[in-house]
């Protein structure tokens, strides 16, 4: 077998596999439509609120219904016990 001959096979499965994942993608975009749709709908009709951005701590939870302190609810100078509160911004009027 010449090394022509196994160079055009890899590149044949390498062609081969490309369409296979750009066949996925399509599909998958059609899948994530109606789950939005899906959700959406559960949504309506469950009359959910406010999106859980991160589940540890109760103040990162839901920032709208958070009070002040409390994240600082062991002392005023205690250290953050969640890595998800140094993601977020203090609201706007704090800065």
């Amino acid at each position: 077998m010449r090394k022509s001959n196994i160079f055009l096979g890899y590149v044949f499965l390498l062609l081969v596999g490309c369409i296979a994942t750009l066949v996925d993608t399509t599909h998958r975009q059609h899948w994530a439509v109606s789950d939005v749709e899906s959700g959406t709908a559960l949504v309506r009709q469950f009359g959910l609120t406010d999106l859980a951005l991160f589940t540890e701590a109760r103040y990162t939870r839901h920032l709208s219904q958070s009070d002040l302190h409390s994240a600082f609810q062991d002392h005023p100078v205690a250290l953050e016990h969640f890595p998800s509160g140094s993601l977020l911004l203090p609201p706007q009027r704090m800065q």
